[in-house]
C-alpha cells in the first residue's frame, strides 16, 4: 500500500513509526462499564494491532476505542494534500468507526466520523475524508489540521474483535 504512514506496525508495539503510541480507552473515563483490551498478536498470518472487548450500554456507556495521536505533544499534521485513510483490517463481521479530531475539536464528544465493516478476511479499505461526517461540532473538516485518529466500536452493546495491520493517509 502506497501512502504516508500512520503505522505499519515496524515499530515495538504500542509505538508508531509517527513518535506516538496507540492507547486503549473506553467510556470508563465518563462513567460506563464498557471492558476492552489492546495488544500485538499474530492474526491470520499478519501481525496486528488488536482491540477486543465487550461495548455496554450502561451508565450512558458504549465504546471502547484504540486511538493515536498524530504527532508528538498531540501537535497537528498536514494531510491536506492526501484524499483519505486506507487501512487494511480483520475483524468479527462487525461495523466500526474511524474518528478523527482536528484542531477545531475541543471537547471529547466530538470527532469527524467514518463508519467501516470488518469481516473475516484481511480487507484493505480506502475511506475519503470526504465521507467523514461531523458529530457534534459545526466546524468544517479540515485534513491540514489533523491530531487524532480513533478506531471505535460504538453506539451498541456487542463483542469487539478487531484487528489493523497498516494505516495511511492516500
Amino acid at each position: 500500500m502506497t501512502g504516508a504512514v500512520v503505522d505499519d506496525l515496524s515499530r515495538p508495539h504500542p509505538a508508531t513509526p509517527r513518535g506516538t503510541d496507540w492507547s486503549l480507552v473506553s467510556d470508563r473515563v465518563m462513567g460506563g462499564v464498557s471492558v476492552g483490551a489492546m495488544d500485538r498478536r499474530e492474526v491470520a498470518g499478519r501481525t496486528a494491532l488488536a482491540m477486543t472487548g465487550d461495548v455496554r450500554l450502561d451508565n450512558d456507556g458504549g465504546f471502547v476505542q484504540l486511538s493515536l495521536d498524530l504527532a508528538p505533544g498531540g501537535a497537528s499534521v498536514d494531510a491536506g494534500s492526501f484524499d483519505g485513510i486506507a487501512l487494511t483490517v480483520r475483524g468479527n463481521g462487525a461495523d466500526y468507526n474511524v474518528h478523527l479530531r482536528t484542531d477545531a475539536v475541543d471537547k471529547s464528544w466530538q470527532s469527524y466520523r467514518a463508519t467501516f465493516h470488518a469481516g473475516a478476511d484481511w480487507t484493505t479499505l480506502t475511506l475519503p475524508f470526504a465521507d467523514f461526517t461531523p458529530h457534534r461540532i459545526d466546524a468544517a473538516f479540515d485534513p491540514a489540521a489533523l491530531r487524532r485518529i480513533g478506531l471505535v466500536a460504538i453506539g451498541r452493546a456487542f463483542h469487539a474483535d478487531l484487528a489493523v495491520c497498516d494505516i495511511r493517509f492516500v
